[in-house]
């Protein structure tokens, strides 16, 4: 699908230079920018038509998949646990108010919030394994790793290790919040324990954006509407939390559940 996209845009273009003697005036879009890196020579980037699949490959499946997935695990937990819902509801309530619909600028000041996004990414990560191939030989501790090694970090093994994790299958925003009522434990891969997205100078360039796209959703849903399960979205009275396969870990069945507006009318921004 790739390759023929990318020679419909190639085709456009010769076209364009044969009738037009370039392509002034012609609205670009991404894809165009990049094929006129990779055709010019002088370009201290060199990019190949792979070099491009991958990164259109990284905006479909990183930059919507995996924050779209992580809300649905963040709500299905919510409705699993009213009471964490409702305290996050609270929290919202005495922030932000009613008459105001959160923003992104809001989110340092609801913890909780971010710790249930936090407690999410722990037991729900959006990417549960990690690849990474060593450049060199090289030494830890009593192994000899070769070069072009490939190695697999199961993030979601480690987001419930009991050694880390007091009872880790439970869902419990709180293992995030310390006794000041700030989030103790940093996504951001600085504690080994926890790395929804990666660690290092290779770890998800995209971190950031995610959580804010995240937190700010979640709490907009927490805040705007309560959710209530419809009959064929429910295991004994509760979401279905079933895993599908894949590299993203989305659910096995799609949540289906109604909002009930606990605002009316809903505030403007």
């Amino acid at each position: 699908m790739m390759e023929r996209i990318i020679e419909e845009h190639q085709e456009t273009r010769r076209g364009n230079k044969l009738h037009n003697d370039g392509d002034q005036g012609v609205v670009k879009d991404l894809l165009d920018i990049l094929l006129n890196i990779s055709e010019d020579e002088s370009s201290e980037i060199k990019l190949t038509k792979e070099n491009i699949k991958a990164f259109f490959l990284d905006l479909f499946a990183a930059g919507s998949d995996t924050p779209a997935i992580t809300a649905e695990w963040a709500v299905a937990e919510l409705i699993n646990h009213p009471n964490i819902m409702q305290t996050a509801a609270q929290e919202i309530d005495s922030v932000i108010g009613k008459n105001k619909l959160v923003e992104e600028s809001d989110i340092s000041n609801l913890p909780y919030l971010q710790a249930i996004v936090k407690e999410t990414l722990r037991l729900h990560p959006a990417g549960p394994l990690i690849l990474r191939e060593s450049t060199e030989d090289c030494t830890i501790g009593d192994y000899n790793i070769p070069a072009k090694t490939r190695l697999f970090v199961n993030v979601w093994a480690i987001g419930r290790d009991p050694n880390h994790w007091e009872n880790p299958l439970e869902f419990r925003p709180e293992r995030f919040i310390c006794e000041e009522g700030k989030n103790q434990i940093d996504a951001r891969g600085q504690h080994f324990q926890f790395l929804p997205f990666g660690s290092g100078r290779r770890g998800c360039p995209g971190t950031s954006l995610a959580l804010q796209v995240v937190q700010t959703s979640v709490a907009a849903m927490i805040q705007c509407f309560e959710w209530k399960l419809i009959r064929s979205g429910q295991r004994n009275g509760k979401v279905d939390m079933e895993e599908a396969a894949g590299i993203n870990l989305p659910r096995a069945n799609p949540l289906i559940c109604v909002p009930v507006a606990r605002i009316n009318p809903f505030p403007s921004m």
